[in-house]
């Protein structure tokens, strides 16, 4: 099996759990685009989706699916999104797209997290994949500066601007063996929009793609 056949095969196993009648989150990346077009076929039983990203929101609405404001849409039924890594407690690495602040809002804004990938993205230790930071631009230089003193190699992932006007650091050579804790200590650094470490808000279900089908891990 081809990652893109694990990935959609992930992302179909999620259409379970999309609550019709109910406005639900819909994220950003490769697998949730495999995920929009499934559910595609289920457009006339969900009134819209809160969208992560304009890629995304462009997306749903060429499969006919409405995309709301997330103001006027109140608490979310669930959220789908991918994630360049996850570890056993369902803790997860995200915003390889850039979409990281955006899909932290509407995973927060949403009652139950399913979170999509083949199984190549599962890890023991998060910190292989570089941590993305979302950092407000006059900022960029100082807060790469902290990141140093806590143990990173932050890079400026050049002619990247997030949806929000912002930059991103990637920060290589972390073991990240507290998520919770280093989400807080990085999230205080002055000039940090959002980290890509989603361990205080971790996904709720997630599903892994793989040749002998899609395994299902639960959040103990």
């Amino acid at each position: 099996m081809s990652q893109d056949a694990a990935k959609k095969a992930a992302a179909e196993a999620a259409l379970k759990y999309v609550e019709p009648g109910e406005i639900l989150g819909v994220g950003t990346g490769s697998t949730v685009n495999f995920f929009i077009d499934a559910l595609a076929q289920m457009r006339h039983d969900i009134p819209g989706a809160a969208s992560s990203s304009e890629a995304s929101s462009a997306r749903l609405k060429a499969a006919g699916i409405p995309v709301l404001d997330l103001n006027n849409a109140g608490s979310l039924s669930i959220y789908v999104d991918g994630a360049d890594e996850a570890n056993h407690q369902l803790h997860l690495i995200k915003g390889g797209g850039g979409a990281l602040t955006r899909e932290k809002i509407v995973a927060a804004a949403s009652r139950k997290f399913i979170c999509i990938a083949d199984e190549s993205k599962l890890v023991q230790v998060l910190g292989k994949f570089p941590l993305p930071v979302e950092v407000i631009p006059m900022a960029r230089s100082y807060v790469a500066r902290e990141l140093v003193k806590l143990g990173g190699m932050p890079s400026w992932r050049e002619k990247v601007v997030t949806d929000n006007g912002n930059v991103i650091l990637d920060v290589a050579g972390l073991s990240i063996t507290d998520p919770v804790k280093l989400e807080t200590e990085i999230g205080l650094i002055a000039g940090v929009v959002t980290v890509g470490l989603f361990a205080r808000r971790p996904a709720d279900v997630l599903l892994l793609g793989s040749p002998a089908g899609v395994r299902e891990l639960k959040a103990i």
